[in-house]
């Protein structure tokens, strides 16, 4: 804290420049993700300003992101569609999830996570970087052309049959709650039944329609008839803004292009006094917390959303750490990975306590403060302070903003924020694993899977598996290298240096054994046909274990194994250089002195020749 003060000017401009750029995004995001433009202003507020207090980045800038708000509207359509689509209703909940991620952040960076995040595999960050991109896409076209599916009604009357459905099927539920539904006595519900209105049934099929036309999918299935119904003026006014902010960074990048888009654009469609549609109504005055997520709390809403939170969480912590590096290049400096965990953890509890969209470290708006000549967490906390001011001040000219302005904003920013390194890398990468006839990369298989699951099914699911489907391959080539690198299959060897020496004619009573590498799961199976190697003439084997750094679980057992079968067939074992992890491993399951007395333990091969010398006897 002592340094806050040491870069006062440049933290200011650097702050009020990355605030003014966080402004369109945090309005675009929070509409697209079903919260309203407050939420993602409220977001950005809070995050950047506590963020930044707390972090272990000095010049990092946060707020929402598009990975966070991608998560975020998956949680909220989830969410919203388990309470009949009653924003009102499921808004307690929904920040709760956002509140749980905080706090797991919070807890990730009490634990030091922070520095395991480099262990995320590239291709899996990569694929769900590009479905990202997509999913902003492809959903932002719907309000690019001025189609909302809610108020299509010939759309909406085709849910009216499964919406009447729904509301029965609710009062039912409700007195059976209620202990209301007998089975001699249908009054009642015939009596509610009856009170059922078309306005209610309009409502529910509204929701339905919603629903049924969010996400990727939903979007391309009802694509063609929104594709009858454009909105030529929604149309022109996305598309100048994505050609403002395009074409104003060959100008420019001293200032934001997208501000300028969003400003001319804007201004032009309320200057000439346009039919056009606006984005949803920016609440005056300051956030008021919500309550609700504390007295309403329940636990048995939230279990079904606690992996999501888990999520929300580690994402965030990839998109600020990765954001972090980018800082520490451009400054020269070290961030401090766990205490910007604990940073963005805080910012995200207090955002989702007053109803705003968690989020990230965020790279464009860091680069941005850095170059206007932000140097420490002041900057972040000015951020945020206009936001506020900007909030107060300028709520009710912010409402009159375009829906279709922030639709091409998120647009660019869809198009932005795919992974074209990855993706331009994909027919350069080594073909290493082989489905049916055809051999492909690994890395091309995870991307592709995390892609297309992200995309089509659950952004949440999907990492998940990505990150599975990772780990087994690279379990598999780890093992498929130890095995080469161990010998354990081929019978004949070539002898080592102190070798060379061995006395002809007990060969054929002695087998001797090279393990090279870890012996774990990924090698056991091969190992364990080493009993199957050794000639029927052998009385002694000798293994050699100098190169064996480690043994798991899976390897002790199978060792044991091996030697049990050796004991069987009266075939004595020596061990040469057990190193101290695989020793006290086996002391531990008494593979030693119960299979290995401690007499056949031996430092170096020369000690065990002599033992042989001694105790074997050749059979010329």
């Amino acid at each position: 804290m002592k340094h806050l003060f040491t870069n006062i000017k440049g933290d200011a401009f650097g702050g009020i420049t990355a605030g003014i750029v966080a402004l369109p995004l945090a309005l675009a995001f929070g509409v697209s993700s079903g919260l309203g433009p407050s939420a993602g202003l409220y977001g950005a507020i809070f995050l950047s300003f506590f963020a930044a207090l707390f972090g272990g980045t000095n010049t990092q800038i946060s707020g929402p992101t598009a990975p966070m708000t991608a998560v975020s509207m998956v949680v909220i359509a989830g969410i919203l569609a388990a309470n009949d689509g009653d924003l009102n209703k499921a808004l307690p909940i929904i920040l709760t999830v956002f509140l749980l991620g905080g706090l797991l952040q919070i807890g990730l960076g009490l634990v030091g996570f922070g520095k395991y995040i480099k262990y995320i595999p590239y291709p899996v960050v990569s694929g769900f970087m590009t479905a990202i991109g997509v999913i902003i896409l492809i959903t932002q076209i719907l309000p690019a052309i001025g189609y909302y599916p809610k108020e299509d009604k010939a759309y909406v009357e085709t849910f009216k049959p499964e919406a009447e459905a729904i509301i029965l099927k609710n009062i039912l539920k409700e007195e059976a709650g209620e202990d209301i539904l007998v089975l001699e006595d249908f009054t009642e519900t015939v009596d509610r039944a009856s009170k059922i209105t078309q306005e209610d049934i309009l409502k529910e099929s509204k929701t339905l329609a919603s629903n049924n036309a969010s996400g990727v999918l939903g979007t391309l299935k009802v694509l063609p008839q929104a594709l009858q119904q454009i909105s030529w003026l929604e149309l022109i006014l996305a598309l100048a803004t994505i050609f403002i902010i395009y074409g104003f960074k060959r100008i420019t990048t001293a200032i934001p292009s997208t501000l300028v888009a969003l400003l001319i654009v804007s201004g032009v469609a309320v200057g000439f006094g346009l039919d056009y549609r606006p984005i949803e109504e920016i609440p005056s005055g300051l956030p008021i917390p919500n309550l609700e997520i504390i007295t309403g709390f329940s636990f048995a809403a939230l279990s079904p959303y606690i992996f999501t939170s888990l999520t929300l969480a580690l994402l965030g912590a990839i998109d600020s750490l990765l954001t972090s590096v980018v800082a520490d290049n451009m400054t020269k400096t070290k961030h401090q990975p766990n205490k910007e965990l604990i940073g963005q953890g805080i910012g995200n509890s207090i955002g989702a306590i007053f109803g705003g969209l968690p989020g990230a470290g965020a790279t464009i708006r860091t680069v941005v403060n850095i170059k206007s000549g932000g140097k420490t967490k002041l900057s972040g906390m000015i951020a945020g302070i206009i936001l506020l001011f900007i909030l107060l001040a300028l709520g009710p000219v912010a409402s009159r903003i375009p829906a279709a302005v922030l639709a091409g904003i998120l647009i660019t920013v869809g198009i932005g924020v795919m992974d074209y390194k990855g993706l331009k890398a994909i027919p350069s990468l080594p073909r290493d694993a082989k489905i049916g006839p055809f051999r492909v990369s690994s890395e091309v298989i995870i991307m592709m899977v995390v892609l297309l699951l992200s995309s089509l099914w659950n952004l949440v699911y999907a990492v998940g598996i990505g990150l599975i489907i990772a780990s087994l391959m690279f379990m598999k080539k780890i093992g498929d290298l130890t095995a080469l690198s161990s010998d354990v299959k081929p019978l004949k060897e070539e002898a080592w240096k102190d070798e060379i020496g061995f006395p002809e004619k007990l060969k054929e009573e002695v087998f001797i054994k090279h393990i090279k590498g870890p012996l774990f799961f990924g090698s056991t199976s091969d190992f364990q046909v080493l009993a199957k190697q050794i000639p029927k003439t052998a009385s002694t084997v000798v293994i050699r274990l100098e190169k064996m750094p480690y043994i798991d679980q899976s390897g002790l057992y199978a060792m044991e194994d091996v030697l049990v079968d050796l004991r069987k067939d009266n075939i004595t074992v020596l061990f040469v250089g057990l190193l101290n992890q695989p020793k006290l491993m086996m002391e531990r399951i008494d593979i030693i002195p119960d299979l290995i007395p401690k007499e056949n333990l031996f430092e170096s091969f020369n000690e065990c020749l002599s033992w042989i010398k001694d105790n074997v006897e050749d059979i010329d």
